[in-house]
């Protein structure tokens, strides 16, 4: 079998594709789980990475469960409701807690159908960029269970409660303009035209220097709980960091030149 992610890296930006596409890239395996948590292990372990695009082959972004096994009640969805809940926990759970920490900006590549866990993986990511063949749908309730992926705490953050709501409630699909015009997709671009608006905005991230990509990552993702004196503390203590880096020194020198910086992590 063919491995369930495929990890490709060009220059600062590391691609992830989701490679089910027999079954529309569920991610509610094990391989599938495991392999997205090393993937992002090494991501954060490689200073050379900048950037990173998730998206999926096939037609589909991604299926989020499997149904059969939800039928079947095999795999995560087996066993006594202790059974269950100790593999939702050591299961799909440990995506969200792993995209939510890797250091580095995430930009969702939606290429097709994102379904139920699927939207929310979208969600996990930090920006997205749909086709106009994508769909996003928040289906718990179709298949008579909640968000047990983080859904309920990822969605109202990209597109507000109100809306969330409408998603979670109705189960109901919105398409790419719609999921535009919501902001839960920052652009909607044609097919063929996907992985390369994906790939432009991955790179205008990579330009920059990679340590204050991950600290301005960890900010905004501190400012998501911390007040607004503790944000400010935190702040400070990263900025005398940045300042005494060589690409601090080199980004300055490189705006006073006027010419293009080059950075190196140091």
């Amino acid at each position: 079998m063919n491995d369930p992610v495929i990890y490709e890296q060009q220059g600062h930006v590391v691609t992830l594709t989701l490679n089910r596409p027999e079954t529309r890239n569920p991610i509610s395996d094990p391989d599938m789980i495991d392999a997205l948590e090393q993937a992002i292990d090494r991501i954060n372990g490689d200073i050379s990475v900048r950037a990173i695009i998730l998206t999926g082959t096939g037609t589909s972004f991604s299926s989020g469960g499997n149904v059969k096994h939800m039928r079947d009640k095999t795999g995560m969805f087996g066993g006594s409701p202790v059974e269950v809940r100790d593999g939702y926990r050591r299961g799909i759970q440990r995506i969200p807690k792993a995209l939510y920490n890797i250091e580095v900006p995430t930009i969702a590549a939606v290429n097709g159908p994102a379904i139920g866990a699927g939207c929310d993986l979208a969600c996990m990511c930090d920006m997205r960029i749909a086709s106009k063949q994508a769909m996003f749908a928040e289906s718990f309730v179709k298949v008579g269970i909640i968000p047990g992926d983080g859904g309920a705490w990822f969605l109202p953050r990209a597109v507000g409660l109100s809306r969330a709501y409408q998603m979670a409630f109705t189960g109901e699909a919105i398409d790419a303009q719609t999921a535009l015009s919501w902001g839960l997709v920052s652009e909607v671009v044609t097919p063929e035209d996907l992985m390369k608006s994906a790939f432009d905005l991955a790179s205008r991230i990579a330009v920059n220097p990679p340590h204050v990509l991950r600290m301005t990552k960890r900010l905004m993702r501190e400012a998501q709980h911390m007040n607004l004196d503790s944000l400010l503390e935190l702040s400070a203590s990263m900025q005398a960091l940045a300042h005494h880096t060589e690409d601090h020194k080199e980004a300055v020198s490189a705006m006073l030149e006027k010419r293009d910086a080059t950075f190196t992590g140091q």
